[in-house]
């Protein structure tokens, strides 16, 4: 009942926060809060968006693996497709708005802009995956579909890449999002998946923490028996 009613509500917070920039980038257009570039920065909100909730998505596993918060598998799909959804939002805000869907400026652009074919490169990873995020693809691809979808971790590699050569100057922001995908990326290889499987069981006997509780307390027992 009470892992039900968790779900429920990280359900309903991931659906309506997702829709939460959007509603703000449409209320700063309306007010005319969009700055000198509105494009632009269209642009900046939706890529920024896309990368925070592609990040969020990665991170699921790891929050069931060394959480145990199993809530966060049930909306690891919808965070991935929100993610798509703001990178589409980001390429046909660049490809429609900006360039207005000419076919020889978007070439000088990725020609001349490594960040554009970059981008690019990531959107195109991404749109097999959420093509594929169905049950039915699931089944239809068995062992297939994991092989396709860690391909995801290539595509928040390549937004970062593409994130790092926007920005040029001020790379801070890109290079924390760079360190908690790196991060993600460690949790994934075996032996640490194994070594984080083995002390969350044996935290989860109660005499192996006791016995690890004592283990720690000794040191200052001792000095206080000395």
């Amino acid at each position: 009942m009470l892992h039900s009613l968790k779900t429920n509500w990280l359900r309903v917070a991931v659906h309506l926060g997702a829709w939460i920039p959007v509603a703000i980038i449409i209320w700063d257009a309306l007010t005319n809060q969009l700055g000198a570039e509105p494009i632009r920065e269209i642009i900046l909100r939706t890529g920024k968006t896309a990368l925070v909730l592609l990040v969020l998505s990665l991170a699921c596993t790891p929050a069931n693996t060394l959480l145990g918060f199993k809530p966060a598998l049930k909306v690891r799909r919808a965070l991935g497709l929100y993610a798509f959804f703001y990178a589409l939002a980001h390429l046909t805000t660049f490809v429609g708005i900006d360039y207005l869907f000419d076919v020889a400026l978007l070439a000088d652009a990725i020609l001349e802009k490594p960040y554009a074919l970059v981008g690019a490169a990531a959107f195109l990873v991404l749109l097999p995956l959420a093509l594929t995020s169905t049950k039915a693809s699931m089944k239809r691809l068995g062992q297939m579909w994991n092989k396709l979808h860690r391909a995801v971790y290539l595509a928040a590699i390549l937004v970062i890449v593409h994130f790092v050569w926007l920005v040029k100057l001020d790379v801070r922001e890109p290079l924390i999002f760079g360190a908690i995908v790196a991060l993600l990326l460690a949790l994934r290889i075996n032996f640490i998946r194994r070594f984080i499987a083995h002390w969350r069981s044996r935290m989860s006997n109660p005499q192996s923490r006791a016995s690890l509780t004592r283990k720690i307390n000794f040191p200052t027992d001792a000095k206080e028996h000395g």
